[in-house]
């Protein structure tokens, strides 16, 4: 069974973890294509925003808000939002 990488985003998409998110705000509406919708979760931007919403105490770390298809940067915006879930 031969599964493509557009069928896998796919599938993702309508994950509980990503139906979710939608929750949040305005992730997901209007035009935006399966793989923008993607990119604005793995870049962590949209994910650390929720965070704030869900514990609004500042951190001393800043999230990366133009990752720019950076890896570095989509690590470290991910790695703040793992730190701020621990605590």
């Amino acid at each position: 069974m031969d599964v493509t990488v557009s069928e896998l985003m796919e599938l993702f998409l309508q994950s509980p973890l990503v139906t979710w998110v939608k929750t949040f705000g305005s992730f997901g509406s209007g035009n935006q294509d399966n793989l923008t919708m993607y990119m604005d979760l793995a870049d962590g931007i949209f994910l650390n925003q929720i965070m704030l919403q869900i514990d609004p105490r500042p951190t001393n770390q800043r999230i990366n808000k133009h990752v720019n298809n950076d890896v570095n940067l989509r690590i470290q915006n991910l790695t703040i939002l793992v730190r701020n879930i621990k605590t």
